[in-house]
C-alpha cells in the first residue's frame, strides 16, 4: 500500500511539474496537418510550499486539472493528497471522463469506463457475517512457542 501511495505520489508529481512549453507548433501534431496543439487555456500554480494546481484545455477536448495539498501525514511527514480529473475523447469520439483522488489511502479513480467487479455472492455474504459473529482462534497465529510459523 505504501509503494502504491508512493507511485501515485510521484505519478501527481510529475504530472504538477509538468509544462506544456513543449507542445508541437501550431499546424502539426503527430502527422496530422492543421490540427492545433496550442491549449485553450493553461494554469500551473506551484510555490514549492506543497499546495499547487494545474488545469489545461486543448481544441481537440482533452482537459485535466488537479489540486493538491500537504494534508496527509506520511511516513516522511505531510504527504500531498491530491484531486482532480481528465477527459479524452477517444478515436470513435466516445467521451471519456476520470476523476480521482490520491491520499493516505492510495489512488481511488471514478470513471464510467472503469470495470466494477461483480457482487459478491449472497452465500460469501452470509460466511463472512457468521465468522464476523461466531470468530474462532482454531487456525489462526497465537505466537505460540512451539510450533511453525508458515508466512
Amino acid at each position: 500500500m505504501t509503494k502504491l501511495l508512493l507511485v501515485c505520489v510521484a505519478l501527481v508529481g510529475c504530472v504538477s511539474a509538468a509544462r506544456l512549453d513543449h507542445l508541437v507548433p501550431t499546424g502539426y501534431a503527430g502527422g496530422r496537418a492543421g490540427f492545433d496543439a496550442t491549449p485553450y487555456h493553461y494554469e500551473n500554480v506551484n510555490n514549492g510550499d506543497g499546495n499547487y494546481r494545474f488545469s489545461y484545455d486543448t481544441p481537440e477536448g482533452t482537459s485535466a486539472h488537479e489540486t493538491g495539498s500537504p494534508r496527509a501525514q506520511g511516513p516522511e511527514g505531510p504527504a500531498v493528497t491530491a484531486e482532480g480529473g481528465f477527459s479524452f475523447r477517444t478515436p470513435d469520439g466516445q467521451q471519456v471522463s476520470l476523476t480521482y483522488t490520491a491520499d493516505e489511502n492510495g489512488f481511488h479513480p471514478v470513471g464510467s469506463h472503469i470495470p466494477t467487479p461483480p457482487p459478491i455472492p449472497e452465500a460469501i455474504l452470509r460466511s463472512i457475517e457468521f465468522n464476523r459473529q461466531h470468530p474462532s482462534s482454531e487456525g489462526s497465529y497465537n505466537g505460540g512457542g512451539g510450533g511453525r510459523n508458515y508466512y
